[in-house]
């Protein structure tokens, strides 16, 4: 008990005799230089207006509204080859609840892993018919269809213009944009039509045909 106070003691005694640190000038040991290096924002201000007395930031405006202007009229068009041979098959929309469903005080609504299946609430009210527009054989099938259901055919381009038929056509053609719908639905060829049947989607991959139409090429 008693050789505890004596370290600290010794140790007391040997931080005293340590002598106090004193700051000093060294004075100048070498030759100093300014700062040579230019602001990093200034020299950020002075490309840019550079930029902009040449014509180049104009440039680069215009590149950028015309691709943004391309990007809406004619979306990137989907990897989706044409189909050769005729394939029919069925899709359930029934999904299943990964987690819990709680209202706002936090009681149970639905259960995870309760399943669910759209059609049971809403209708697929027209058909849905994916297509590629470049394609001339496949707008004279596509043309072909809307005719034979008296238009409740819902056109759903994977490549092409949709405002160019939209004008051709004079009714609404939509764009499936980065491949949701046909990704989901399992499409792998064009052109393809999606229809209902009881609680169940049927997709039906379609050969167009070899010659377009008098008809559809008149438009």
């Amino acid at each position: 008990m008693i050789a505890r106070p004596i370290r600290r003691l010794v140790a007391c005694l040997a931080l005293a005799a340590v002598p106090c640190a004193r700051a000093d000038s060294l004075g100048v040991i070498g030759p100093l230089y300014r700062i040579a290096e230019e602001d990093f924002l200034a020299m950020i201000e002075r490309r840019l207006r550079a930029r902009e007395a040449s014509g180049e930031l104009a440039r680069l405006r215009s590149q950028a509204i015309e691709r943004g202007r391309m990007a809406v009229l004619q979306p990137a068009p989907l990897p989706l080859p044409v189909a050769h041979t005729a394939r029919a098959y069925r899709y359930d929309p029934s999904y299943a609840l990964d987690r819990n469903i709680l209202d706002a005080s936090g009681r149970l609504l639905f259960p995870a892993g309760t399943r669910a299946n759209p059609l049971d609430i809403v209708s697929l009210s027209r058909r849905l018919l994916f297509f590629d527009a470049r394609d001339a054989r496949q707008v004279a099938l596509a043309w072909q269809l809307i005719g034979r259901y008296a238009g409740a055919v819902k056109p759903v381009l994977t490549g092409g213009s949709y405002l160019d038929l939209m004008r051709r056509w004079r009714m609404p053609v939509y764009y499936d944009q980065h491949g949701t719908l046909t990704r989901r639905l399992a499409i792998r060829h064009v052109p393809a039509l999606v229809s209902q049947e009881g609680r169940m989607l049927r997709i039906d991959e379609l050969v167009p045909p070899a010659t377009t139409s008098s008809g559809e090429a008149a438009r």
